[in-house]
């Protein structure tokens, strides 16, 4: 079949929002019109493109709700653990391999690595975050810079070889014809090529933004989302056109500025999970009296009476429980899931069931934490709160990425009938695929032209939002052009592979499972994908060079 003019107008909207996400701008009011003039092209109907609007959110909305669930059970963990002050007393054993940002950059990226290997990164990722990632805050590596690492070494480079569970070497090697065993040893090295190299470039970037070892950082890491810390000359600049400057001395004016500073780098979370940021001086952020007057200001910590004593005493007893229980708990799951995988004790959890399971695992924490601390009775009303903070964080922190995808399912098959409201059984145009499928006929014979043209339609499917659905497509594509080019089709296809998985299998596009990094780390999803670009397209160019060169 033959481009029809609606496949146009997708390209068109496609390039679009990709420049407008080059160019630092949101993007949800492009993906709202082009969701509505595609849907107008495609049917004829102007009515039925106004309720593509809609569908199409509506439908990007059940497809990601099970990620905005998992990151609202986390993030209520979090609080509950925070509420005890558990958070900071279980990151006390990761101060001593992570003595700085520079070794909790390594450890998460190892980590997430190894665990994402086994268990792919959806379940992997939620673990990391609620035990791994505060100690790695607290030990000065920036919120973005521990996102970045999760996303490439987890989303990126173990899910893009998937070399233990291979699912998507199989994918690709069924359609190219050839053993998965053959992609699955080049997609190793190329995703290995591809991550390294990523995740150096990421250590560049992030050379002026490590920070001492603190408690405060962790503070004011849960105090709300954090984008980045900015260039302390841009925040200068900034102070210095205030008008507060003119009025008052320099030493108030600053201080005047700074809480306004950084007030505009945070979102801030909700009552309990997180609070505002001006929460005093250490008491807790969940609204709850502070414990023996610690967040008091007035001078008034020597004031406590038994009672106080005796509440802090029984405090610290169950901070030391929990820091205990949680890690506990989650390594029980770990093992369970080890079992399922290399005996037949346990039934095997794979993908959704892994995720399942730790969001269910984190719902139970929560319900047992708030209520060793409240009391069963108040335990109904705080557990609550934890939980509806949590969805309000994950929606506020990812739910713009809602109208984007709802664009981007637009073009795929699956999801098009049901946007535009066609009955069952009506068959609807896949534009992504049409494009991609059309533009195969452009690829020269010459070896590198071909890797690369393979990797950026691989790149093209993976706009769709799932790495392993575009790979069907490359691997044909490699079984079909590898020979008239002199290269093994299992190179191509490993080739193709990198492009849809890191793609769309969760770093270069937000309404991916990279909703899930920034959640757990609480960074903006749109710039975190923003951040990832640099890095990871110069890791698959390189790495596909080396396929190009060396296979």
């Amino acid at each position: 079949m033959g481009l029809t003019p609606a496949h146009w107008v997708y390209l068109a909207s496609v390039l679009l929002i990709i420049g407008v996400t080059v160019a630092r701008k949101n993007v949800v009011v492009p993906a709202l019109l082009a969701t509505a003039v595609t849907a107008w092209v495609m049917t004829g109907s102007p009515v039925t493109g106004i309720q593509a609007i809609f569908n199409a959110s509506l439908i990007a909305a059940s497809e990601l709700f099970n990620i905005f669930l998992i990151i609202a059970m986390v993030t209520a963990l979090l609080g509950a653990l925070r509420a005890m002050k558990a958070d900071q007393r279980m990151v006390t054993p990761f101060q001593k391999v992570m003595r700085g940002g520079w070794s909790a950059y390594v450890v998460l990226a190892v980590v997430t690595y190894g665990i994402s290997l086994f268990f792919w990164p959806t379940p992997a990722v939620p673990l990391i975050g609620a035990i791994l990632v505060p100690a790695a805050i607290r030990a000065g590596l920036p919120a973005m810079g521990a996102a970045m690492a999760i996303a490439v070494a987890g989303q990126g480079m173990a899910l893009s070889s998937d070399y233990v569970m291979q699912v998507a070497p199989g994918l690709s090697a069924t359609a190219a014809g050839v053993e998965g065993s053959a992609v699955a040893d080049v997609a190793l090295v190329l995703s290995l090529v591809t991550g390294i190299t990523a995740l150096v470039i990421v250590g560049v970037m992030l050379r002026r933004h490590m920070r001492t070892p603190a408690e405060a950082n962790l503070e004011e890491w849960e105090a709300g989302v954090v984008a980045e810390p900015r260039p302390p000359r841009r925040l200068l600049r900034r102070i210095s056109v205030s008008p507060a400057r003119k009025l008052v001395p320099a030493t108030s004016a600053e201080r005047i500025a700074e809480p306004i500073a950084v007030v505009e780098e945070k979102v801030p979370v909700g009552a309990t999970v997180g609070g505002p940021p001006s929460t005093g001086s250490g008491g807790p952020a969940d609204g709850r009296p502070p414990s023996g007057g610690s967040g008091a200001g007035g001078g008034q910590a020597g004031d406590d009476t038994p009672a106080d004593e005796v509440a802090d005493a029984r405090i610290e007893r169950l901070s030391k429980i929990f820091s205990i229980v949680v890690p506990v708990a989650f390594l029980a799951m770990i093992v369970y899931m080890v079992l399922g995988k290399v005996t037949d004790l346990v039934p095997s959890l794979e993908g959704g069931s892994a995720a399942a399971l730790v969001g269910g695992l984190a719902a139970i924490l929560v319900v047992v934490a708030a209520a060793s601390l409240d009391g069963p009775k108040k335990a109904l009303q705080s557990t609550g709160e934890h939980l509806t903070d949590g969805l309000v964080f994950a929606f506020r922190a990812m739910g713009v990425v809602l109208p984007i995808a709802g664009f981007f399912f637009l073009g795929n098959a699956d999801f098009a009938g049901k946007i535009l409201g066609y009955e069952d059984g009506q068959q609807a145009p896949g534009l992504l695929v049409d494009l991609v499928t059309a533009s195969e006929h452009f690829i020269p014979g010459n070896p590198i032209v071909m890797c690369f043209g393979v990797l950026i339609i691989g790149m093209m499917c993976g706009l769709e939002g799932s790495g392993f659905s575009g790979l069907p497509l490359t691997g044909s594509l490699a079984g079909a052009l590898g020979p008239h080019a002199g290269m093994d089709p299992a190179t191509l296809a490993a080739v193709g592979q990198m492009g849809s998985v890191w793609t769309g299998g969760g770093v270069l596009i937000a309404w991916s499972s990279l909703l899930v990094v920034a959640g757990v780390t609480r960074v903006p999803v749109i710039e975190l994908a923003r951040k990832c670009f640099l890095p990871v397209v110069a890791g698959l160019v390189l790495s596909t060079l080396v396929a190009a060169l060396f296979f």
